[in-house]
């Protein structure tokens, strides 16, 4: 009642006991459940020889943590164990997900093994089966963040560490000559830019899909010429994005894996949802379609 009174007649100093009670509680989360663990991290990193780690979000998110294990390896021998069919709780995050309430299938996780295992500062790649763990990648959703923060760098905060995001950290990729003219495109149909069009590349040849079936025939109404390859696995898919001329994609494993390669890059941004942070050279995202078709000439002429 006394807060109700409060909004009522003083909207101000209710706005400021709010938000004390709200720091309050975040403090309280942070000193009982995530300083202790931030605590055992460190302890692992300094006293370990052989680090263990495990993974159950999507698969971008295993791409983005894929700097701070790189960084690790310099002075730790790193293992990477991947649990499946793990549900997510969250409703919004279902829309249109490729895994519809599980973060990761069996048959993603198999297509994704195949470039993991060619990344050598990684030593083992396994499915997760109750093994030991010795640190947990996805304890960042434990901790009461604002998630708009570039998410590569979410793991950075989890472990203390923060390793250049300007270079490669997928090595080992071979380029097919066949597609170093060519645009790849891959666009899932969660977190699209309702103010883009992707009508102008009708005036480009060799515009290739590399997504879904369903995204590609999404797609596919606004460029008539867009062709589809469905890729074997990951690694297969990682070699096509790297010979590409330009690759543009939305907050997506797409475009998470542009970014492990450096290669020129779009990525279809939204001003309300404003997740992921181009790092690097000859990458950009956007907001508006002025600024689409501006940045992809300016790349493509290159």
């Amino acid at each position: 009642m006394f807060n109700f009174l409060l909004k009522i007649l003083d909207r101000k100093k209710y706005q400021i006991l709010k938000s004390q009670k709200k720091d309050k509680q975040t403090q309280e989360i942070y000193f009982k459940k995530i300083i202790p663990k931030i605590k055992e991290i460190q302890t692992v990193l300094k006293n370990k020889s052989h680090i263990s780690f495990l993974h159950s979000g999507h698969l971008g998110d295993i791409i983005n943590s894929l700097p701070v294990i790189k960084e690790i390896s310099k002075f730790k021998k790193c293992s990477l164990y991947i649990e499946i069919n793990k549900k997510i709780n969250d409703p919004r995050a279902i829309t249109n997900h490729p895994g519809n309430d599980i973060f990761l299938s069996k048959n993603a996780v198999n297509k994704l093994i195949p470039l993991l295992n060619k990344q050598s500062y990684i030593s083992s790649v396994e499915f997760f089966n109750s093994n030991k763990i010795d640190i947990d990648l996805n304890f960042f959703r434990e901790m009461p963040i604002n998630f708009n923060i570039d998410s590569v760098r979410w793991y950075s905060h989890l472990v203390g560490l923060h390793p250049s995001l300007k270079d490669a950290y997928i090595e080992n990729i071979p380029e097919v000559e066949k597609y170093n003219n060519t645009i790849v495109i891959m666009r899932s149909l969660r977190r699209q830019n309702s103010l883009i069009n992707f009508n102008f590349l009708n005036s480009y040849k060799n515009v290739l899909f590399v997504g879904l079936e369903n995204e590609y025939q999404d797609l596919n109404k606004s460029i008539k010429n867009l062709k589809f390859y469905d890729c074997e696995d990951f690694f297969e898919l990682a070699s096509i994005i790297k010979s590409s001329k330009i690759f543009i994609g939305n907050l997506s494993f797409g475009f998470a894996l542009a970014e492990a390669l450096k290669v020129p890059r779009l990525l279809e941004s939204r001003p309300d949802f404003p997740l992921v942070y181009p790092n690097g050279e000859k990458a950009f995202e956007f907001y508006f379609q002025e600024h689409f078709e501006e940045l992809f000439k300016k790349l493509y002429s290159n």
